[in-house]
């Protein structure tokens, strides 16, 4: 396992690019099986997930070829239908493929996935969805069958606005008979970007953003090239790494209206931003503000900023409280912060922040990929040297981000 080594103290300041959208990536990955054809994709997050998508895909029979900073997928010879459970279980996002292979070929097989353990995410939302478009689903021992006849257009009530079950619906419909509805859907920028992605290719998809989407079944898609859309979660976290050194940086490659509640709890905090087409500016203040944070489904505070916002709260002056209304296992991180010097109580679903004057260099762990964000934050602003280990989780979601903070001024290296 790898370990970040920071040197703490350094301000960031310049020029920092945002690479692609991890999660708007991963379900347009899983997609390009829909076409039975070649897709070449533009801007997609060179990361561990996105190379374990390539892995199952080739596994399934895909043909992949990286060059350029473009990826061509050919998915004309997919013969198989079952995803590989070591696979699956690295990546919980995998799962999405389960809508894409029903929704090409009517069949897939797939076990529970992995991924970050930061609660129960449980896929029965997912399940609920293909049952009601006509597919029927066993489980046995861990293992998840699906087949259909044939799969027709119908009303689905999500319980919850659930952004994985959301895409698998979509993907699962788009080639069937009739139309489909899904209500409660998850409003998120990616299925935005997912909806547009698959529009190009021929599919014929209203209402993403909002909580009804219409999908009205096409007899086939076709070839096209896609620019995936900037990653605002990446975005969200360099804003809070300029903001807690004290720092002032510029961030391009970014769609700023897709931060608001990020952007607007910066500036109650008192960071100065100025947003233009697709950048965005920052400039921290002496000392940040304490503020509180509810995480909401989207257009609310996401949940995946807020470890990333703690980090940066634990030397804000005055006490922040923050609220975890998404997953319930999502403070680990707070006792790694606390051997730093932080001071954070966790009582159920809140952690209340008292600011203190300084974060100390420790041996810390990360355990989730934003959870560890939020340990790199911490050592950036220590004094003294911080190491993380398991950055693995942190690799999973952020590109080069040693060498975009260096870029920066700040000192990190992997080891």
């Amino acid at each position: 396992m790898s370990s970040y080594i920071i040197e703490g103290g350094h301000k960031l300041e310049g020029t920092v690019k945002i690479s692609g959208s991890k999660n708007s990536a991963l379900p347009i990955i899983a997609a390009t099986i829909l076409n039975a054809g070649k897709t070449t994709l533009y801007n997609v997050p060179n990361i561990q997930d996105t190379q374990m998508m390539y892995k199952i895909l080739e596994t399934l029979g895909a043909k992949i070829e990286k060059k350029n900073g473009k990826i061509k997928i050919d998915t004309s010879k997919i013969e198989k239908f079952e995803i590989p459970p070591e696979l699956m279980h690295k990546m919980r996002s995998s799962v999405i493929l389960a809508g894409a292979l029903i929704g090409r070929y009517q069949k897939a097989t797939f076990s529970y996935p992995g991924g970050c353990d930061i609660g129960s995410r449980p896929i029965d939302l997912h399940l609920k969805s293909f049952e009601k478009l006509g597919i029927q689903v066993n489980q046995n021992h861990g293992n998840i069958e699906c087949n259909a006849e044939k799969i027709k257009g119908e009303k689905i009530d999500l319980d919850f606005p659930s952004v994985g079950a959301t895409e698998n619906a979509i993907l699962a419909s788009i080639l069937a008979e009739g139309t489909t509805i899904i209500t409660n859907a998850a409003r998120e920028p990616e299925i935005i970007d997912l909806q547009n992605f698959l529009n190009k290719m021929g599919a014929k998809i209203v209402g993403a953003g909002t909580d009804e989407i219409q999908i009205e079944g096409v007899k086939k898609l076709k070839d096209i090239s896609y620019n995936i859309m900037p990653d605002r979660i990446e975005t969200g976290s360099f804003l809070c790494f300029a903001a807690a050194t004290k720092g002032n940086i510029i961030l391009e490659n970014v769609n700023a209206t897709h931060i608001t509640p990020i952007i607007s709890k910066l500036e109650e905090a008192e960071c100065k931003i100025e947003t233009s087409k697709n950048k965005i500016k920052i400039i921290a203040p002496k000392k940040l503000k304490a503020i509180d944070i509810k995480t909401m489904p989207y257009p609310g505070f996401p949940t995946d900023m807020q470890s990333v916002f703690a980090s940066m709260l634990t030397i804000a002056k005055g006490t922040s409280i923050i609220v975890e209304n998404i997953f319930e296992n999502r403070y680990k991180y707070t006792q790694e912060l606390n051997k730093m010097g932080a001071k954070i109580t966790v009582e159920g679903k809140s952690a209340i922040i008292r600011g203190t004057r300084k974060l100390y260099g420790a041996d810390v762990k990360a355990t989730d990929l934003r959870g560890g964000a939020a340990l790199v934050l911490a050592g950036l602003i220590a004094k003294g040297k911080t190491q993380v280990d398991d950055i693995e989780y942190i690799l999973r979601g952020y590109e080069k981000l040693d060498y975009k903070l260096q870029n920066l001024g700040a000192n990190i290296n992997i080891e």
